[in-house]
């Protein structure tokens, strides 16, 4: 129970990498906060799963600083610290540069960036020395080849990166460690609903086992940051995508 008596919380965390990230964690000892941002019946399943005494979940838009304020305050209120930080929810729109609109390019900022920026500002001031921001960015910025549809993801990824390194320098003085897990093709929703079989079978083919992740293997890495063993890991981009890249 490497987590015993630390307080989690992560957006996006009723399906997909929060969810299983959620439920490594509780594993751990942690108590955690569920966000969710429309799904209450998938939000409440993984409270069920941890237990009501170690885990809430909380509705809140997390790309709206009032929302992320309130989801911050209510977990303090909950649980009267952040020692755990994950920003999980995120958007995955498939758009290149001639078809991509002005309200999709906010919408996908709002969400995937600003987010966790504000989640990142609003959180700190409740998290004592020796917690851990998590950021979840993608393999593919550092991919050789990558398709012009996932421009704006990208974007905003690549934002994420540089969060990272500036952060944790800023973080790293007050006692908090900040890092990033960049995974590969995994098999959530969000994932999955853009893809065909045909393409799925040319993703697992690029990889040396032969398959995509699972959510449940983003999440044990994700727990390793979360932990004290990370301690002396700092800005770091952690790719867990199986040897792919």
């Amino acid at each position: 129970m490497a987590l015993a008596g630390k307080v989690a919380l992560i957006t996006g965390a009723s399906k997909g990498i929060g969810k299983a990230t959620a439920l490594r964690l509780a594993k751990d000892g942690a108590r955690v906060v569920i966000n969710y941002s429309s799904d209450k019946q998938a939000a409440d399943e993984v409270v069920q799963l941890i237990g009501t005494d170690k885990a809430a979940s909380i509705q809140a838009d997390a790309s709206k600083v009032a929302d992320i304020e309130a989801l911050v305050q209510q977990t303090v209120k909950f649980f009267g610290k952040i020692d755990i930080l994950i920003p999980c929810a995120g958007m995955l729109p498939m758009s290149p540069l001639e078809a991509t609109t002005e309200e999709l390019f906010d919408k996908i900022f709002a969400l995937n960036v600003k987010g966790p920026y504000f989640l990142a500002q609003k959180a700190t001031p409740h998290m004592p020395e020796g917690s851990h921001i998590v950021l979840i960015s993608t393999t593919l910025t550092a991919a050789s080849t990558v398709m012009p549809p996932y421009l704006p993801y990208l974007a905003t990824k690549g934002a994420i990166e540089q969060m990272v390194r500036v952060l944790s320098k800023d973080l790293g003085r007050k006692g908090i460690c900040v890092n990033a897990v960049s995974p590969g093709p995994t098999g959530t929703e969000l994932f999955l609903k853009n893809q065909n079989e045909q393409t799925l079978k040319m993703l697992s083919s690029l990889n040396p086992r032969g398959r995509i992740g699972e959510p449940q293997e983003i999440a044990d890495s994700i727990a390793f940051l979360c932990s004290s063993d990370s301690r002396w890991v700092l800005g770091q981009n952690l790719r867990v995508n199986g040897g792919m890249a």
